[in-house]
């Protein structure tokens, strides 16, 4: 499938995780995202308030993470900070699993907390404004093995969230083509797939869509827009199509 410009704004979330952001980079990455009609600006839990009053009225969404970058803060603390979260603005959660739990064969604490996380998120969100919260969960692929990321994927299927994401961003490696079949192999098209981590140009974000992920996570958000030529795709998709 090729994406038109258009529909590929909406499969971005546009990334600003970077410890040195300031006050103004996210009005700036507000701005941006509503001129090229992004799905969501991604920011960290302090500037969920400043997001989410430069996007009202928008067609952006207020995005956060949770637990973030290692997913080993404690259930309940994961828990306060998705309902703060919630109160303060935020229509969606990336909350990073606790992958050092799942690496040592804790799975009813990883599976007991996604949950829990998701229950009371959505119980949130429709207290909220009775719109339903999108809440994603990250399973940092680069640390897992194939066997941990099938477990993984399998319990967060299970407890009903609404995507599975590769990455933080923050480890050395991020989103790759394999992982993305690999985690639709687990959960076939019942859940969504965020790819994040290292996609930078149109070809990256591409591959990942192709491969079977229906949201890209990246800072590039604007350079990707602005170099992606649809035409280009097709072109290359009927070429290979010749041969």
């Amino acid at each position: 499938m090729v994406f038109s410009k258009e529909q590929m704004a909406k499969v971005m979330d546009y990334t600003l995780l970077k410890p040195t952001a300031t006050r103004d980079d996210v009005v700036r990455y507000c701005e941006q995202a509503k001129q090229y009609h992004f799905a969501t600006v991604v920011v960290f839990p302090f500037w969920i308030p400043v997001a989410a009053r430069e996007l009202a009225g928008s067609d952006v969404k207020t995005a956060t993470v949770i637990g973030f970058p290692y997913g080993t803060n404690g259930r309940a603390v994961k828990l306060y900070e998705a309902r703060a979260a919630v109160t303060n603005g935020a229509q969606e959660l990336d909350v990073v699993m606790n992958i050092s739990a799942l690496k040592s064969g804790e799975i009813s604490i990883v599976e007991r907390e996604i949950k829990e996380l998701v229950d009371t998120t959505r119980a949130l969100g429709m207290t909220e404004d009775a719109k339903r919260m999108l809440i994603k969960i990250i399973i940092e692929t680069y640390y897992l093995t194939d066997q941990e990321k099938r477990i993984a994927c399998q319990i967060i299927a299970d407890a009903g969230a609404d995507f599975i994401k590769t990455s933080t961003g923050t480890a050395p490696g991020g989103a790759t083509i394999e992982d993305i079949r690999l985690i639709r192999d687990v959960v076939g098209r019942e859940i969504g797939v965020k790819a994040a981590g290292g996609i930078r140009t149109p070809a990256q974000a591409v591959a990942m869509l192709d491969a079977g992920a229906n949201r890209i996570g990246t800072s590039a958000a604007v350079e990707i827009f602005e170099a992606y030529r649809p035409e280009d795709f097709m072109q290359a998709t009927e070429r290979r199509r010749r041969q």
